[in-house]
């Protein structure tokens, strides 16, 4: 997952909303919106010309006229404020969308029973705005409801049956061709839903990776410092020469936790066993504890993920000790075996306190350690002590190892 930072997380949903332009499935919240779905609305209403058509040539008087015009208006004003107020939602259609959807229905009976075959079309008006308007489960049988009420219209107005053929399928295909579209809009609303959500525990995952990190870093050093410098306030009156030391090996810790920090805040740093081992051996021999390491240079299969997570767990452990423990000698070994590679930190210390939960630095080792494919136990050790044992799985074909032909 690509990781996103609690600064980058703001620009990037601002960039989704801005993109996010299209009213289609809900009401137009500016004006540039309205005037774009009036635009695409007003390209199907051309469809009407026929009853128009009619009122201006078909010879009827002025007492039809006049009251048709206004119903065709009612009609057309009815049908445009569905199309621009409706919502794609899931949930039931607000009780106007039922009235209103009626009334398109009743006007387009009245007027095609009283006007002729020319007002059929209506219809297919109805049927899209059923499509449209309603959800999935009442749409499915509403569109074909409307078009079984075009069909029974026409056999009364249309006795050759010439026109309502021509408009059935219109009226059947437009119907479900919006509630295709109305399910497309709730699946790019769901998938724009799910992508915000990915982004908010790529922020998540990255604030856990820098805590994680932050703290067994500076943990490790600071305790480090402290230790050193409590040594050299009690050499500096009779050994000068010998705290001079001490404050040297101060700046040189302080120096790499500061490139340490970097690197983490980076994204770049996995520390090695190596390294580890060296820097737990410091601070065990600066905190009076006989160490005593049992780690190869070299593991076979261990992959740099598995590596980075035992180096992490030596140096919580390494710093456990010194600063908890109270202990005189400490006990670290590395295995391998049954495809494991387990490293074992143990000590002859007061040894584990049930009675306190477990710190923030347990709790992050052992998160390392599961992303690695790992785990992490933590018993009593047989003298008493503290015993912390790390886990991680090897490669059963390290790199380097021959692979058979055609193997990437």
């Amino acid at each position: 997952m690509t990781r996103m930072t609690g600064e980058a997380w703001p620009q990037w949903r601002r960039e989704v909303e801005e993109a996010d332009t299209s009213p289609m499935g809900r009401p137009p919240e500016t004006r540039r919106q309205a005037l774009i779905k009036l635009m695409w609305i007003g390209v199907w209403l051309a469809y009407l010309g026929s009853p128009v058509g009619d009122l201006v040539d078909g010879g009827h008087p002025a007492a039809v006229v006049v009251p048709a015009a206004l119903g065709l208006a009612a009609f057309v004003g009815a049908y445009l404020v569905l199309a621009l107020f409706r919502t794609s939602d899931p949930e039931p259609p607000a009780p106007w969308v039922h009235a209103t959807l009626v009334g398109l229905a009743a006007l387009s009976l009245t007027l095609s029973l009283t006007l002729g075959k020319d007002w059929l079309v209506l219809y297919v008006y109805v049927s899209v705005a059923c499509g449209a308007a309603l959800p999935g489960r009442h749409s499915r049988w509403a569109v074909p409801l409307s078009a079984g009420l075009l069909v029974a219209t026409a056999l009364v107005v249309d006795r050759s049956a010439s026109l309502y053929p021509e408009l059935l399928l219109p009226a059947l295909l437009g119907g479900f061709a919006m509630i295709g579209v109305q399910q497309l809009v709730r699946t790019m609303r769901e998938l724009r839903a799910a992508r915000d959500t990915v982004a908010q525990l790529a922020a998540t995952e990255e604030r856990l990776r820098l805590a994680r990190d932050l703290h067994d870093l500076l943990g490790h050093s600071l305790s480090l410092i402290t230790l050193k410098s409590e040594l050299a306030g009690r050499m500096l009156p009779d050994r000068p020469h010998d705290a001079a030391r001490q404050v040297f090996d101060i700046e040189s810790v302080s120096r790499q936790a500061l490139v340490d920090v970097r690197e983490a805040v980076s994204g770049y740093r996995r520390p090695t066993l190596a390294t580890e081992v060296v820097s737990a051996r410091s601070a065990l021999a600066a905190a009076g504890v006989s160490a005593r390491l049992h780690v190869p240079e070299r593991v076979d299969g261990l992959t740099p993920a598995a590596e980075g997570a035992l180096a992490w767990a030596l140096r919580e452990a390494a710093t456990n000790v010194v600063r908890h423990s109270g202990a005189a000698t400490c006990v670290v070994a590395l295995e391998t075996g049954g495809g494991n590679a387990t490293l074992t930190v143990s000590d002859d210390g007061r040894g584990p306190d049930h009675s306190r939960p477990a710190g923030n630095g347990l709790t992050g080792l052992g998160e390392r350690l599961v992303l690695a494919g790992g785990t992490l136990r933590t018993s009593r050790a047989g003298d008493g002590g503290f015993t912390l044992t790390a886990v991680v799985p090897l490669d059963p074909a390290p790199v380097g190892a021959n692979r058979p032909p055609g193997g990437e």
